[in-house]
């Protein structure tokens, strides 16, 4: 059965280079869904409650769930606004669902960001409207991912959890 994992956070906490290192660590027939590329790039739509964004990020997860043996979510997803999504996901995935918030200070993110390619892009007053401190969406029962461990020790954790299971 297909696993799914979901890694969501504010901006600049890291979600991404984690989702791309667990792609590259787990290989072939893992397929990764970037809110930022569905959204931004693939769609150029804005975020909110009920973005255009929804309707396909739910189709790929389906086929994700169909086609592959592991798929990563990744991506702000506010609680709110994508609920519906974390039940789809629930109910094509069952219990091989693992959650993953990353529960980041504003100031690591803001840290962080600096060390992106897409750091010019957007600054600190873009990334404080977007905040949103402990988002977590409980009916995924999330794992909370804190300031204090860096990018390996992150991606070791949550290779080593869905490996074992």
């Amino acid at each position: 059965m297909t696993k799914l994992i979901i890694l969501r956070g504010n901006s600049g906490s890291g979600k991404t280079t984690i989702a791309k290192e667990l792609q590259k660590l787990f290989g072939k027939n893992t397929m990764l869904i970037s809110q930022d590329v569905i959204r931004r790039e693939m769609l150029n739509v804005d975020d909110g409650e009920n973005t255009k964004a929804l309707p396909l990020l739910k189709e790929l997860l389906k086929y994700g769930n169909e086609h592959n043996e592991i798929v990563i979510l990744e991506g702000i997803l506010r609680a709110n606004w994508y609920n519906s999504l974390f039940e789809l996901a629930i109910e094509f995935y069952n219990q091989n669902i693992y959650a993953y918030y990353f529960d980041m200070s504003f100031e690591e993110t803001l840290k962080r960001h600096q060390t992106r390619a897409c750091r010019d892009e957007f600054g600190e007053k873009e990334m404080k409207s977007w905040w949103r401190e402990k988002d977590f969406a409980p009916i995924l029962n999330e794992i909370s991912i804190t300031d204090e461990k860096d990018i390996q020790s992150i991606v070791s954790q949550i290779y080593e959890t869905v490996f074992e299971n």
